[in-house]
């Protein structure tokens, strides 16, 4: 069994990923990069078309060290980062850190940034049990009460995915950082900020009698987002 700290168990740091500041915040291990991206449903994919920089916002999935995410197949940008490197970065804020002065201020927050080669998947039917995953991921149990997909549809639709090369992940979870400052008479503290499931919306459409599956109904309760 390997030990927490193997090279099993941490991604590879390079000039590219190893951390710089406040070392104390962040980590090369998988478990910590992983638990930031498994919590965070939004993320933003850098990459460079002729020179130029872009930045797209997607959902992904992850399954163990290989991440997914998916588009248009008409997508410039799902055809034009195909086999290139990629930077996939998501946040979660956490809350507001309000010290004595301006400067002092700050945010707790879950980040993670990582570092992989685009590639698309060919084969349609590793195409479609990929889309199932990625509904799954997020709404378990949904997939088996939708319509088929149409091939279409499929035709549509571009999964792309990498395998993680590297990563790093950083996390800021404590009170203002001006201990020194505390007979400064100005209140200081965490205002905590929370991101959940609330109320379902049916659509406006929805024929009579048909219920929130129970599946919603306990997703939502729970109050996560994944």
């Amino acid at each position: 069994m390997s030990s927490p700290n193997s090279s099993a168990d941490v991604f590879p740091a390079t000039e590219r990923s190893r951390l710089r500041r406040r070392h104390d915040r962040g980590s090369h291990k998988h478990a910590d990069v992983f638990a930031v991206l498994d919590a965070c449903p939004l993320s933003h994919i850098g990459y460079t078309i002729d020179g130029a920089p872009y930045v797209t916002p997607t959902l992904h999935w992850r399954e163990g060290d290989r991440v997914y995410w998916h588009g248009s197949a008409a997508s410039r940008f799902l055809r034009k980062v195909v086999d290139t490197p990629v930077c996939l970065t998501c946040s979660l804020l956490d809350g507001y850190v309000l010290a004595r002065s301006a400067f002092n201020h700050s945010v707790n927050y879950r980040s993670a940034m990582l570092f992989g080669t685009a590639r698309i998947v060919e084969d349609v039917a590793e195409k479609a049990e990929a889309l199932r995953l990625f509904t799954e991921s997020y709404f378990p149990g949904r997939w088996e009460h939708l319509r088929p997909m149409q091939d279409q549809e499929l035709k549509a639709t571009s999964v792309l995915w990498m395998d993680i090369e590297e990563a790093t992940s950083k996390v800021r979870d404590a009170p203002p950082g001006d201990p020194e400052e505390a007979d400064v008479p100005v209140w200081a503290g965490v205002i905590p900020v929370r991101n959940g499931l609330t109320e379902a919306q049916p659509a406006p459409d929805l024929h009579g009698g048909i219920a929130l599956p129970a599946e919603l109904d306990a997703l939502i309760r729970s109050g996560r987002l994944r």
